[in-house]
């Protein structure tokens, strides 16, 4: 099993064409997300419907700006349709890479 980081998500975004496993958040839910916060179904725009539960996926705002990556809790066509729950929970988002960026080099 691979763990994407947002440096991977951001050169297969650019490289990989088509683009799979991807899911696209509402404008309002981008801030959230890019902090780390998990993904729920009522903020999905549009998602991969090849996507499985547990698969690596990459977090997307409405202009294909990376946000954050995690592992998706329900199918593809699942977080379309679904109003409740969680469809991805994140493990890093872009927000949480430039704050460590920044400790680092002050440490």
């Amino acid at each position: 099993m691979f763990s994407l980081t947002i440096a991977g998500a951001k050169r297969i975004r650019d490289g990989v064409k088509p683009l799979r496993l991807w899911v696209i958040v509402q404008r309002d839910a981008a801030p959230f997300v890019a902090k780390g916060r998990s993904v729920f179904a009522k903020h999905v725009v549009d998602a991969d419907e090849e996507i499985r539960p547990q698969e690596e996926v990459i977090v997307l705002d409405e202009d294909s700006e990376v946000l954050a990556v995690g592992k998706a809790v329900l199918t593809g066509t699942e977080m379309k349709a679904f109003r409740r729950g969680v469809a991805v929970k994140v493990r890093r988002g872009v927000a949480e890479e430039v704050k460590n960026l920044n400790n680092e080099r002050y440490c």
